[in-house]
């Protein structure tokens, strides 16, 4: 049960089911502001440099970017463990925290399910272009063909990332859709318009809102999350595999599958406190995400934060341990000192030790360092892919093998589109959608809203 008198109240200003209504839906009633074109144009433009740069990639082809013989993943692995880890959030903040019953999460979880849509749509990208030929991607998936008996390697963890993927992307986007349900039939009921009332019925199903309605939506929703729950977990432990299956110093490690899960939830809390931050400020949404929302993820953070300093040390101690001359010299002598210090100690003051001011109530209270730390969560967690790729591989058992690696302007403009695609999608999610679910937040309304006067 949840205890108002010591979490606070989840919706403020004692709203009635009218005014919530209004409220969430006035972003999509309204017409865009100012803002809202210039961020359009901005990540329209990054998507058209994304655009040139996959031309560019797949005319040329991958002698485009800065990978070489010795480092055949660079910034398009890089990126796409870093999108996938993003793409953790909505699904892991709305299920896992569903089953856990947690109210807190109805202010939220809409806009997080959609930023784990967008995210897993840019992670995607990445495997595709990394193929070289773009019209060779037809091999990856098993199925019945007339070439013979050729089916896909099922012992190859690259094709474990596709089936993962794939999965998690078309249960992350049901479960989101699923959810919009209720309020596409209030949106529904409120248009002017014959073709956006017919639109609208279609996409709710022809939702009335009786008890055997609610029931079956509800039991819906409580299955998918039990069934999606074990995703969350299978596909970060699955994109590991990619590296720990492997015997690279720092890559062989059982400890990666965990290591990425945690990782990618880590990133993808912080990501969604970043939008967060930014929704609630522009729309004033400040009695649907409370104070005490966000005290509620700055506490995650801080705890992941402590499980994320840990993995770090222990795969330190480990390579010590083991007395490996690669482990010892990957570790001591190409991260901790040596070419990659930097990336290394970005990563673990990121990671490790900005994210331990949560502990304290003043920074968590304070808008503008919870943004900040948010931010640079992320960053770190960047850095954090870079250096388990790059490290490992510039510098292998083998000296002679030895290579540097820089990131071509290729590259740079793939990573630049993939951040317009997002931008594109949680614009057009906040402009078209309400970003938040109306329904649930209703359910919660009486018991959470109003604080006690005695």
């Amino acid at each position: 049960m949840y205890d108002k008198r010591i979490r606070g109240p989840l919706v403020l200003g004692n709203k009635s089911y009218g005014q919530i209504t209004a409220e969430i839906l006035r972003p999509q009633e309204e017409k865009p502001a100012l803002w809202w074109f210039m961020a359009m144009g901005i990540s329209t433009i990054l998507l058209l440099a994304g655009l040139w740069a996959i031309y560019t990639t797949v005319s040329q082809g991958i002698g485009t970017w800065g990978v070489n013989n010795s480092i055949g993943w660079g910034w398009g692995i890089i990126n796409f463990v870093w999108w996938i880890g993003i793409g953790h959030a909505g699904t892991a903040f709305s299920i896992f925290l569903l089953i856990l019953r947690q109210k807190w999460r109805t202010s939220i979880n809409r806009a997080a399910e959609a930023m784990t849509v967008v995210a897993v749509i840019c992670a995607g990208l990445y495997p595709l272009l990394h193929m070289g030929r773009l019209w060779m991607a037809f091999f990856i998936f098993p199925y019945p063909n007339s070439r013979g008996p050729l089916w896909v390697n099922f012992n190859s963890p690259l094709f474990w990332d596709v089936v993962a993927i794939s999965t998690y992307f078309m249960a992350s986007a049901t479960f989101w859709y699923i959810g919009m349900i209720p309020d596409l039939a209030t949106i529904r009921d409120r248009a002017r318009s014959r073709i956006r009332k017919a639109v609208l019925g279609f996409l709710s199903f022809g939702w009335v809102g009786t008890a055997r309605s609610w029931l079956r939506f509800e039991t819906t929703a409580l299955i998918l999350g039990g069934l999606t729950a074990p995703l969350v977990i299978a596909v970060h432990s699955i994109v590991s595999m990619d590296f720990a299956t492997s015997v690279m110093a720092g890559w062989h490690t059982t400890v990666f599958p965990p290591y990425f899960v945690v990782g990618a939830i880590f990133s993808g809390f912080a990501m969604v406190l970043t939008l967060m931050i930014i929704i609630r400020k522009v729309f004033k949404f400040q009695d649907y995400v409370t104070d005490s929302h966000l005290d509620a993820i700055g506490r995650i953070l801080v705890f992941i934060s402590l499980i994320m300093g840990t993995a770090y040390s222990t795969e330190i101690f480990i390579a010590w341990y083991s007395g490996m001359e690669g482990e010892l010299y990957t570790f001591f002598h190409n991260r901790i000192s040596g070419d990659h210090t930097f990336a290394f100690w970005a990563m673990v003051t990121c990671n490790a030790i900005i994210p331990q001011f949560f502990w304290f109530r003043k920074v968590r209270k304070n808008l503008i360092l919870v943004f900040i730390i948010s931010i640079i969560i992320n960053i770190g967690m960047w850095f954090e892919r870079y250096v388990i790729i790059i490290t490992s591989l510039t510098k292998d058992y083998l000296p002679s093998n030895w290579a540097e690696y820089k990131p071509t302007i290729v590259e740079m403009g793939v990573y630049a589109g993939t951040i317009g695609i997002f931008g594109l999608g949680v614009l057009l999610f906040i402009r078209y959608i309400p970003m938040m679910a109306m329904s649930e937040i209703k359910t919660v309304l009486k018991e959470t809203s109003r604080e006690d006067k005695s």
